[in-house]
């Protein structure tokens, strides 16, 4: 029996010791379940008297990837962050029901992050791939849409597994971008403090975590260990072409850097905590304007495309802040 679409899959689990594969702990709620074996296989390179190829070929490397997209969840967003970020524990929020994580991207040290074990295929055949990481992902979003995030995981290798059975679909909450508020201060100011509201259109975050698989001789194929080569953040913003579009023209001039913070807000949380009563996205950052895009129209109104390039700034002594919060304790 030929595979079937709908049954496809794909389910994580999280490593004690990184490179060690585990049992899957959870099903993940996204597209594209199958993973990629992209081992290189190289056809050797002689002269032997064949105009023709001979059949002579050599695996030196072995590497795996996962191309995930889908919604963005409160849930789910976690186990890309803490792949690519930082892996961080819950904190509770008073006597509250939410559980808060706080993933600050790295600056004068390396973070440490965790690896996971992935399972992808479909009825026919399932496949494994362990020291999985999320190299780089992009949260992206719309009005009248919810949240997509779209993440590239790589690991040290592919090979046939059998699902981890008996795993129950987790109970998620979609990332709607009609609840977002767009925040813009200076650095001198307070993060969150100047809202700017019936301009916001659309964003695309894009994340290069800069973590760098490093193939080493150390007796096997795939790589040996992840290097932190720096993490590279933009923001790419859409505003009405209005005054708030114009004040970040004065900025891109001017190479003033600017404090921004995008929250979002999801449903009630069964018991309000001291500081949040809902399931939430806060992403705070710090940048500049390194382009402002030429104004265009867009069903009769002129918008324009910014795009912003984070980066640490001295006087507000930020870089790049994700929290989330939802009910999990732990991740599943």
């Amino acid at each position: 029996m030929a595979g079937i679409s709908l049954l496809t899959r794909c389910q994580i689990g999280k490593e004690t010791t990184a490179g060690t594969a585990v049992a899957a702990t959870s099903i993940l709620r996204f597209e594209n379940g199958f993973l990629d074996d992209q081992r290189e296989v190289v056809h050797v390179s002689e002269n032997v008297g064949y105009l023709s190829k001979v059949n002579r070929t050599n695996t030196p490397k072995l590497l795996g990837n996962l191309s995930m997209s889908g919604a963005a969840t409160f849930e789910q967003i976690c186990y890309v962050l803490e792949s690519s970020i930082k892996t961080v524990s819950a904190s509770a929020d008073g006597s509250g029901s939410g559980k808060v994580r706080t993933y600050p991207a790295e600056t004068t040290a390396a973070n440490i992050i965790a690896t996971h074990t992935l399972e992808g295929g479909d009825n026919q055949q399932a496949y494994e791939m362990e020291h999985a990481f999320a190299k780089s992902w992009t949260l992206s979003g719309a009005g009248g849409n919810s949240l997509q995030l779209s993440a590239d995981w790589f690991g040290r290798q592919i090979q046939k597994t059998t699902f981890t059975g008996s795993l129950s679909l987790p109970s998620v909450d979609e990332i709607n971008f009609g609840e977002g508020k767009l925040f813009i201060d200076g650095v001198s100011g307070t993060m969150g403090a100047t809202q700017v509201s019936n301009t916001w259109l659309d964003f695309s975050l894009k994340y290069n975590s800069g973590l760098q698989e490093q193939f080493t001789g150390t007796g096997q194929k795939y790589f040996s260990h992840i290097e932190h080569t720096g993490p590279e953040i933009t923001l790419d913003l859409t505003l009405e072409h209005d005054a708030n579009a114009v004040s970040l023209f004065d900025a891109f001039q001017a190479e003033t850097p600017y404090q921004v913070r995008l929250l979002f807000e999801g449903p009630a949380l069964t018991t309000a905590g001291t500081t949040y009563s809902k399931k939430t996205l806060r992403i705070d950052l710090v940048g500049k304007v390194e382009k402002w895009g030429t104004p265009k129209d867009a069903n009769g109104v002129n918008t324009v495309p910014v795009t912003l390039r984070c980066a640490y700034d001295g006087t507000c002594a930020k870089f790049f802040e994700m929290v989330v919060v939802n009910q999990l304790a732990s991740l599943p």
